[in-house]
C-alpha cells in the first residue's frame, strides 16, 4: 500500500472514532506517549489530556477530508496535510457552519506500526469570515 494511502486510512478511522464516540479509545491507542495535540484554539494537548478529553467530547456528525499531500520525512516518519471540515452532531442545517481546519499529523512507523507523534490543526477562515 502506498504511504498516502496508509497514512489517509489511519486519518479517516480517526474522524470515524470521533464520529461514533470512540475517539478517547482510538487515539490513546495510537498516540506515541510523547505525543501532542496543537487544536485550533491554541490549546496543546499531551496524550493524557487528549484521551481524557475525547471521552467527555460530543460526536461529530460527519467529515470530508480534501487536499490531502504527504510530506515524506523519512524512511520511518511522514506527515499527511490536508483540509478537514466536521460537522458536529445534530449540526445538519444547510445553516449551520462546519469546522474547517488545516490540518497536519505527524506520523512515525514502529515495529508495531504507525504512529501518531504530533496533531495539528489551523481554522480556516471562509470567504464569508471577512
Amino acid at each position: 500500500m502506498a504511504l498516502r494511502d496508509e497514512l489517509l486510512e489511519l486519518e479517516h478511522a480517526g474522524w470515524k472514532s470521533l464520529c461514533d464516540g470512540t475517539g478517547d479509545t482510538f487515539y490513546g491507542g495510537l498516540m506515541t506517549d510523547d505525543a501532542v495535540m496543537v487544536l485550533a484554539n491554541g490549546m496543546v494537548m499531551d496524550r493524557e489530556t487528549v484521551v481524557s478529553a475525547l471521552g467527555q467530547s460530543p460526536p461529530w456528525a460527519r467529515y470530508e477530508i480534501s487536499d490531502v499531500r504527504v510530506v515524506p520525512i523519512d524512511d520511518d516518519t511522514a506527515a499527511l496535510v490536508y483540509t478537514g471540515t466536521g460537522w458536529r452532531d445534530g449540526a445538519d442545517e444547510p445553516s449551520d457552519k462546519p469546522f474547517v481546519g488545516a490540518m497536519s499529523s505527524v506520523y512515525h512507523r514502529t515495529a508495531q506500526g504507525w504512529s501518531l507523534a504530533l496533531y495539528q490543526q489551523s481554522p480556516v477562515a471562509s470567504a464569508s469570515d471577512g
